[in-house]
């Protein structure tokens, strides 16, 4: 590895960042490091153009650290649901509330320190002082790995040698001045330059000098794992309404979907029918199948309702809450738990109110989902 072969990455990115860098993103505007942090943590495994909207929203509720270790937990996963991986919220919470006990408040400017707290690794300790102060850290994202890969050629999966390897090019290759141009710079070539498929190569800055283009072996690297074959599981829902409220239940913290709410699971559906045999004595119907997709398997949802008479139920606070259909969801709920709610939950209640076609509102046959036949289905 040559000085001038790692110093030619900033001689290069730094011009054309200031002709086609991404400067309008909104954690670009007045970048703190609490702006920052926030923006990296959502970036991880997340397009840019996904998390826009959702910065918006927490940044506007939670304008600093203070603000975000006060909140309830409820009240961040609210905020964060649909954009996955929710123990990044859970996790930039926990960090909050750290630094608001041991740092008086303000993001610690050691790196040593912010690599301690929960959610913030090497790369986004870095990126938080490189974009916010200016301070001479490399990053290694996801965008940065598949530059380098290729400038440099970096061949083997990833394991800790190649992590080790990226690294010291990383570290190499940012320089003394710029820091924060230069961190933007490479990380927006990955973006929208050196992207993982159909690179556009013919307008890169590092094209001259790309060791995989001159190889002709861009399209393998940066090399991957073995992916197992991609797995479908199924799984029960069973959405108890009553009184235009469905009845959510608080999941554990570890596992898909942790610490947000959702309706009683269950494996199967003979499962699902004693369970509400047993605590309600009443049927449900059917409403039909959601696929919904991770990032390593399928997982088809089969959802139930269970439509009860009367008043609410009362219900143990810490385990079970009613929440009401039409009302905007003050908790974390799973997309496609959300999905269903505003669409076959939602679409029964407002049916009922506004047409009065009978207490399940406007119904149509469920398309069958094999056993015995089932009971129509409310449209939305």
């Amino acid at each position: 590895m040559s000085t001038t072969a790692t110093g030619l990455l900033a001689e290069r990115l730094l011009p054309w960042f200031e002709l086609h860098g991404r400067r309008r993103l909104p954690w670009q505007q007045h970048p703190t490091p609490y702006r920052v942090w926030i923006s990296e943590v959502m970036l991880q495994q997340t397009q840019v153009e996904t998390v826009v909207p959702y910065f918006t929203r927490f940044i506007a509720r939670f304008p600093d650290v203070a603000a975000l270790a006060g909140a309830a937990a409820d009240e961040v996963l609210a905020l964060w649901s649909g954009l996955g991986y929710y123990a990044r919220g859970r996790n930039l919470r926990e960090a909050a509330q750290i630094v608001v006990a041991r740092h008086r408040g303000r993001l610690p400017d050691s790196f040593e320190d912010l690599l301690a707290l929960p959610g913030i690794g090497r790369s986004t300790a870095g990126a938080i002082l490189a974009l916010a102060k200016g301070e001479r850290h490399a990053i290694l994202d996801g965008n940065v790995k598949r530059v380098l890969a290729r400038f440099f050629v970096v061949r083997g999966a990833p394991a800790a040698a190649t992590t080790a390897r990226l690294w010291q090019l990383a570290e190499a290759c940012t320089p003394q001045a710029r820091v924060a141009e230069y961190t933007q710079a490479i990380m927006d070539l990955g973006a929208t330059v050196c992207t993982p498929a159909q690179p556009r190569c013919a307008v890169c800055p590092l094209a001259a000098d790309c060791g995989a283009l001159a190889a002709g072996i861009v399209a393998e690297l940066p090399q991957r794992r073995a992916r197992a074959p991609r797995r479908l599981k199924r799984t029960h829902l069973v959405f108890v309404v009553q009184d235009g409220r469905v009845l959510l239940e608080r999941r554990p913290a570890r596992g898909i979907w942790g610490g947000l709410w959702a309706p009683p699971e269950f494996a199967d559906a003979a499962a699902a029918r004693s369970w509400w045999q047993e605590h309600f004595g009443v049927d449900a119907r059917g409403l039909p199948a959601l696929r919904h997709s991770f990032t390593h398997f399928d997982l088809d949802i089969e959802p139930w309702v269970l439509d009860l008479p009367g008043e609410c139920l009362r219900v143990a606070e810490d385990a079970m809450q009613w929440h009401a259909i039409r009302a905007p969801m003050a908790v974390g709920l799973p997309a496609p738990v959300a999905r269903l709610i505003a669409g076959g939950l939602a679409g029964a209640v407002i049916a009922t109110e506004e047409v009065g076609n009978g207490k399940d509102g406007a119904v149509r046959s469920a398309r069958p989902r094999g056993g015995r036949p089932r009971a129509r289905a409310v449209s939305g």
